[in-house]
Formats: structure tokens, sequence, C-alpha cells
């Protein structure tokens, strides 16, 4: 089950894929299922490939696919290639740039762009159209060029990149030091009984589930880290509700983690549980009805919309907002249609 790391030839180096650290709760598990949980777009069948080629080892053990993950395992899985997310390809891909001077601009960015490479989509990123466009971006503190923030594959709206060091050191303070300003609208599951609200709570990777975060509060609270949303209702429309929110932190899935926190996930939102029907009635009607908005827009609903600045030069503070875009537009006015002519 396990064999000794061969000796590698001196000029053999081998690029550290994925590392992970097991609970001290994990449960005996095969480590081709494990890997399965915490891996996006993992295959077994590619797991158990990567096993039988030698290249996952168990605190610096390889270990063939059936071994067994104990509590605090460290597992990593290594290839002779880098990463494929730090091979970046020039690619010829429209951008929606809304603002654009010698410093920085401003994009719209399409529901469905990731924004920069990782496991599973290493072409057709935010990141391989900028460096076909551009040339000399600077790289961050994990040397994506340009990127001064992120957001998520399936959730649209506004990013402000980067094109020199002294636009990216300043832009990037703004954000570490929370006097950047956004605004996210989004469509949640359930009437949001307060007309406005502030949901605080630590956000860090879900214990069971790497794909997902989760909000860690108590004895735990130390495991994430320190995130603020404030949010406001635009409009009621029956079993969703319409809001507005503000972000104080930028910490991954945000938004989808404290809503789902306070009991209202985001619509269609797949990775958390919102493409289910959480609440309506049983209705066939009303299941055809959902399906349908679910077609209309087929990811989370969610759009950063709007996105405010001092420019790194100029010192004014600057801001840009977007309309809503269309899928989301649709799925709402379905709502809107649904109330008028339903007995909520």
């Amino acid at each position: 089950m396990i064999e000794n790391i061969p000796e590698q030839d001196s000029d053999e180096e081998l690029f550290e894929h994925h590392a992970f650290t097991a609970d001290k709760g994990q449960q005996p598990l095969r480590i081709d299922k494990y890997l399965m949980n915490f891996i996006e777009n993992a295959t077994r069948n590619k797991i158990q490939a990567a096993a039988k080629s030698g290249n996952i080892y168990v605190n610096d053990v390889q270990v063939k696919s059936n071994y067994k993950v104990k509590p605090f395992d460290n597992i990593r899985v290594l290839f002779e290639h880098p990463p494929y997310e730090n091979l970046l390809t020039p690619e010829n891909i429209p951008l929606d740039i809304v603002y654009e001077d010698d410093d920085l601009l401003v994009v719209n960015k399409e529901a469905g762009m990731v924004v920069h490479p990782g496991h599973g989509n290493y072409s057709g990123t935010l990141i391989n159209a900028l460096i076909y466009h551009f040339d000399n971006l600077p790289n961050n503190s994990s040397n994506r060029p340009g990127l001064v923030h992120r957001i998520d594959k399936d959730t649209s709206g506004l990013l402000v990149i980067a094109k020199n060091e002294e636009a990216m050191t300043h832009l990037a303070k703004q954000f570490f030091d929370k006097t950047s300003e956004r605004e996210y609208v989004a469509i949640v599951w359930g009437n949001v009984e307060e007309d406005e609200g502030t949901v605080e709570g630590n956000i860090g990777r879900h214990p069971k589930n790497r794909l997902q975060n989760t909000v860690f509060f108590g004895d735990d609270e130390d495991k994430g880290k320190p995130a603020v949303t404030h949010y406001k209702v635009i409009e009621r429309l029956g079993y969703v509700t319409l809001i507005s929110c503000k972000l104080e932190t930028g910490r991954t899935h945000q938004i989808r983690v404290h809503m789902k926190h306070i009991g209202h996930t985001l619509f269609n939102d797949e990775r958390y549980g919102g493409e289910r029907i959480l609440k309506g009635t049983t209705f066939t009607k009303y299941k055809q009805f959902v399906d349908n908005c679910f077609k209309v827009l087929p990811r989370q609903a969610l759009h950063a919309k709007t996105l405010g600045f001092v420019h790194p030069k100029t010192k004014k503070f600057m801001s840009f907002d977007t309309e809503i875009p269309e899928d989301m537009q649709l799925c709402i006015d379905k709502w809107k249609h649904y109330v008028k002519h339903q007995e909520m």
C-alpha cells in the first residue's frame, strides 16, 4: 500500500499541484474518494491514474489509490510539470471595457468567464484575455497579471485591473484597507423580513467539502477570517427577494456563504444548494415555473453592479455602475409576473 519515494534525478523537479491536511476528525477513507471531495473537476479515474503513476504522497511517502486517509495526514499531489495555471497563454477574447486610462481599466465580466486559470480552467479566462490585449501587466502577490481582486466564474460584473506597479500597489491597499466600495445585486430564496441588516461571521474552508466555504463561530471562530456583509431589500417577490449587498471584506464566496448562513441561499447557486426549490408550493405548475427561471438564469443570481475606488494617480474617487445583465433581469421579470398573478 505504501512505498518509499524513489530517488529523483538531480535535474528532475516535482511540482506541487494540490496539498491538504486531513481534519482531526477524519474517518478512514480511501484517498481516491477523499481527493474527489477536495479537487474540483477531478474524476476517480484521474485520481487513480495519478496514484498509479506515483504522483500522490501522504506524509512524503507515495501511496496507492486504496490508501486510507487518517487524521492529520499531509496529502500532496505532485507532477513533473508546473500547474497549468502558471503557464499563461494570451488569447484573443473580447473584453467589455467600461473605462481605461494609462494606469488602470475597469472590466464588466460576463457570467461564465473564469477570472484566472485554475484546476480544470486553463484557458478562456479573464487573465488569458488581459495578457493578449495588454503588455507588461504587473503581477499581484499571487503572480496573476493585473488582477487586484476577483469575482466567481458565474458571477457577472465589475473588476478593476492595474496596468502598472504603482496602480497595483495603490489599488491593492484600498481593497486590503476596505476603503474600496463594492455593491452587488442578488436574488435569494425566501422573504428577507428585515428591510436591511448586517451579517458578520468568520468565513473559511468547509471542513468536509473544500469546494465550499462556511461560517465558523464560537470555539471554531478562529478557523475562518472575519467577514462583514451589509444587505438591503430592493424588492420582495414572493418566494424570493431581490437584495443589494455591500461588502466590507472580500472573502471567497462571501455573499453566497453569508446569505446561506442566515437562511437565504442565492437563487440557483448550485454549489450551495440554491438550485433546488427552497421556498414555495408543492404544485406542479410552480415547479415548472421555477425550472423555467433556472433555464433563463443558469447560474447563481449575483452581479457585481457598482465599484468605487480612489484613482492611484489623480487621487480622485471614481465610481462605476452597470445594468443588471439580461439573464438576471429576465428572471426578475418572471418573478414579478408570478407575484402579480398569484395569491401568495
